[in-house]
């Protein structure tokens, strides 16, 4: 995609005309390399791999025709890095800097499959789309299904792939009927507490006291775990999304990120994504010209599995030890800054989106 222009989006009809313009850019383009770009890939070569890939093409003066898009994660580590090439629907897998001339010379000048860079499936057969690998097939992706599809440095690949529709049709809505969606929908917590959702965000809505914080915990503690990694590293825009949404829904004004130091990619992938939010008006003032205003901060956590717990999370953004404390008063009513607080889980957040579309 074309860099982030800096004029701010005014209205949903400025984006929706982005949204199209983006969808003509991509349907005029020709070839596409898809290639893992997350902290798994990047782990057995990939920043390698893309830029051997930039020499090749620019030796073959194909820079111009084939586009390389670094993506988040497709899920299957196991066979990283691997080079998806679109629209072909071809899955490379274990791919090596010195497999690139004989991708670019066979399969993107020539458009023949290179057998042995496919997934080996049962009996002795390869397969060549993503679809048909067995990790793959019995999986219906929602939440991630733009990791590994998308640039998560690009806000207009986010909204080419129908990116910020659900905050436009947000902001036309009475916040309630958002909530009623939620809970509709059965969302609860996707942090392993499994509270219902729309049940906090109607108790946060109503507490009295002023300003409100929406916060997204992404700290992830757990030994191995790195599902909100891998939403955070590849489709950032969902989860920001989805917090602008719900600080719309219980009137909240002002929102945090905390996100673990051990998470750079993360951390990298959300300021950036913050950035260009603000960049194109869907963070600041008057988001698409409502009356709502919201912004983020990003809170960097020092690691302390404890801190995933929520008031512990909270006295650590205020700068203070990160001990819990008893929950006989609820965050919703007083938690961050001793003000009513919403609290959810990176997946939680990234589900908002979906449900109000």
């Amino acid at each position: 995609m074309n860099k982030t222009k800096s004029s701010k989006l005014k209205s949903a009809v400025e984006l929706k005309t982005l949204y199209r313009s983006l969808q003509k850019q991509r349907e005029a383009k020709g070839l596409r390399l898809l290639i893992p770009n997350a902290t798994c890939s990047i782990a057995r070569g990939s920043q390698g791999l893309i830029r051997k890939f930039e020499d090749e093409l620019k030796k073959k003066r194909l820079s111009r025709k084939v586009e390389i898009k670094a993506t988040g994660c497709r899920g299957f580590c196991q066979i990283e890095p691997v080079v998806q090439v679109e629209p072909l629907g071809v899955l490379y897998q274990r791919v090596k800097e010195e497999d690139v001339p004989e991708i670019v010379g066979e399969t993107l000048l020539n458009g023949k499959v290179i057998q042995r860079l496919l997934y080996p499936a049962a009996k002795g057969r390869q397969v060549r789309s993503e679809s048909k690998i067995p990790f793959y097939r019995p999986q219906n992706r929602y939440v991630s299904e733009n990791c590994g599809e998308i640039d998560p440095n690009d806000i207009q690949d986010y909204i080419a792939a129908g990116g910020y529709q659900a905050l436009a049709k947000a902001l036309k809505m009475k916040p309630e009927h958002i909530i009623s969606e939620v809970e509709k929908a059965g969302l609860r917590g996707r942090g392993g507490g499994g509270f219902p959702t729309a049940r906090k965000w109607r108790s946060c809505r109503a507490a009295n006291g002023k300003p409100k914080y929406v916060i997204v915990n992404a700290d992830e503690g757990d030994p191995g775990a790195y599902m909100d990694r891998g939403l955070l590293e590849g489709d950032p825009h969902r989860v920001l999304e989805g917090l602008i949404i719900g600080a719309y829904a219980v009137g909240a004004h002002e929102g945090y990120i905390y996100i673990r130091r051990e998470y750079p990619f993360a951390v990298q992938n959300i300021e950036n994504a913050i950035t260009q939010a603000r960049r194109l008006g869907m963070l600041g003032r008057n988001i698409f010209g409502s009356k709502f205003s919201f912004n983020v901060r990003i809170a960097i956590g020092g690691s302390a599995f404890v801190c995933g717990e929520s008031t512990a999370l909270m006295a650590s953004i205020e700068g203070r030890r990160g001990e819990p404390r008893a929950k006989y008063v609820h965050t919703v009513e007083k938690g961050l800054y001793n003000r009513p607080s919403n609290l959810n889980n990176v997946e939680t957040w990234a589900n908002v989106p979906l449900i109000i579309n």
